[in-house]
C-alpha cells in the first residue's frame, strides 16, 4: 500500500474503513481524498453486493481498487518540489539581504531535496523583484525574499505593476534587525541626547545620508521624533553612503547595523544607538534610541519568505515549516547574531499581520513627509 493510501486507511493491516457515503460526501470540511472515497464507496457498496452473490468479490476489493485510483489522481503539489526553486532577492550580491537569503536557501535546499537558486534582481527599490514573483506561476518554485522596502513601496509609489498585498502570499517572517545611528568621529556628540542637542543648536547644518527609502524614512522618523532639522543627502547604495560619512561629506547616517558594525568596532565611525526596542547582540554596549530619550522610537529592517498568491496551501505550509526549522538551527542563529540580526520564524498569519502594520506605519510617514522616489 502506498504512503498516501496508508495515511488514508490507517496502515496496511488496518481493517477496511466503513463510510456512510452520502453523509460524508456532504461534509465539505473533509479532506479531498475522503470526499472521493465517500462518493465512490457508494458505488462500491452497490457493486460488491451484486457481485458477492456470485462469490466473486468482497467489498474490500473495491476499496483497494479505490486506493490505486487515489494514487493515480494525487495532486501535483503532493510531490513538491519537482524542480529547482528560484529565490528572488531584491538587492545586489554581498549585502545582508543576499547573505541571509543564501543562508536560508541553503537550509531549505537540504530539507526539501532540491536546489534553491538565489537570483539577485535589484532595482526600483525592490519593485522589480516583487513584480517577477507576483507574476510567476503559483507552484512554490519561485519565491521572494521580501523586505521592509516592499512594505514602504505600497505608499511611496503612485503606481505599481503588482499589488504587494493581493499578489503575494506571506510564508514566514525570517529575521529582523535594527538600524543604527552613526556619526563621524569628529562630530562632538557621543550619545543620542548629545546629537539631538547639537542638531537643535545647529538647525539644517548636520546632514544625514541615506541609501534607500528605508534608511531615509528611519532618519526622517528620528528627526521628527526629536523635533530637529537635518537635511537629507541621498546616495545610491549603502556603500557610497557609508563612504561619504567616513569621508566627512555628511555627519550622520542610519544604516542597517550589519553594514556598520565593522566601522564601529574599528573606531572609524561612532555608534550612538540602535533603533530597535531591545539592544542588539552585535553591539550590546549601544543603548536603544528609545531608552536614550526618544520614547517609543522604533524602526527595524526585516526579511521574509513570500510566494505568488494562488500557491497551494499545502506547499505554503511546508515551506513555512521548513523555514522555521532552518531558522532554529544553532549554526544559523549564530551566523545571524554576528550580523546583528534576530531569526524569527513566524506563522503565515503572523507575517501577514506584520506586513499590514508595516505598510500602515511607513505609509503614514510617507504621506506626511511628501516623500517620493528619486
Amino acid at each position: 500500500m502506498s504512503e498516501r493510501a496508508a495515511d488514508v486507511f490507517g496502515g496496511a493491516d488496518a481493517p477496511a474503513p466503513v463510510y456512510s457515503g452520502r453523509a460524508i460526501a456532504d461534509r465539505r470540511n473533509l479532506p479531498y481524498e475522503k470526499r472521493v472515497i465517500a462518493k465512490i464507496n457508494i458505488r462500491c457498496q452497490y457493486g460488491s453486493r451484486f457481485l458477492a452473490r456470485g462469490g466473486i468479490v468482497e467489498h474490500r476489493f473495491c476499496l483497494m481498487t479505490l486506493v490505486c485510483a487515489l494514487d493515480a489522481i494525487a495532486p501535483a503539489h503532493a510531490q513538491y518540489p519537482t524542480k529547482a526553486i528560484r529565490l528572488i532577492v531584491p538587492t545586489t550580491p554581498g549585502g545582508v539581504a543576499d547573505i541571509s537569503a543564501r543562508i536560508v536557501g541553503q537550509g531549505l535546499s537540504e530539507s526539501l531535496g532540491k536546489p534553491v537558486m538565489v537570483d539577485n534582481r535589484a532595482g526600483a527599490g525592490g519593485n522589480i523583484s516583487a513584480e517577477i514573483v507576483a507574476k510567476s506561476t503559483p507552484d512554490g518554485h519561485t519565491l521572494l525574499w521580501g523586505f521592509i522596502g516592499h512594505a514602504i513601496n505600497v505608499t511611496l509609489y503612485d503606481k505599481l505593476n503588482y499589488d504587494f498585498v493581493r499578489d503575494l502570499a506571506p510564508v514566514s517572517l525570517a529575521l529582523s534587525g535594527p538600524f543604527v545611528v552613526v556619526v563621524h568621529p569628529a562630530l562632538p556628540a557621543k550619545s543620542i541626547k548629545e546629537l539631538v542637542a547639537l542638531a537643535s543648536s545647529r538647525p539644517n547644518q548636520l546632514d544625514f545620508a541615506s541609501s534607500a527609502s528605508a534608511s531615509y524614512l528611519v532618519g526622517l522618523l528620528f528627526t521628527q521624533t526629536a523635533g530637529i532639522k537635518m537635511p537629507h543627502v541621498p546616495y545610491k547604495g549603502a556603500g557610497p553612503a557609508l563612504t561619504a560619512l567616513l569621508g566627512g561629506e555628511v555627519q550622520v547616517a542610519f544604516p542597517a547595523i550589519s553594514g556598520a558594525i565593522p566601522f564601529i568596532k574599528s573606531g572609524r565611525l561612532r555608534g550612538l544607538g540602535v533603533t530597535s526596542m531591545q539592544r542588539s547582540s552585535a553591539a550590546p554596549e549601544l543603548s536603544t534610541v528609545s531608552e536614550a530619550g526618544l520614547k517609543g522610537y522604533e524602526a527595524t529592517t526585516w526579511y521574509g519568505l513570500m510566494t505568488p498568491t494562488g500557491t497551494p496551501r499545502e506547499i505554503i505550509s511546508r515551506l513555512q515549516e521548513e523555514t522555521v526549522k532552518v531558522l532554529r538551527r544553532p549554526d544559523v542563529k549564530e551566523r545571524f547574531a554576528a550580523a546583528g540580526a534576530d531569526p524569527i520564524g513566524s506563522t503565515t498569519e503572523e507575517f501577514a499581520a506584520y506586513n499590514r502594520s508595516e505598510i500602515e506605519k511607513w505609509g503614514k510617514l510617507v504621506k506626511a513627509s511628501g516623500a517620493h522616489p528619486d
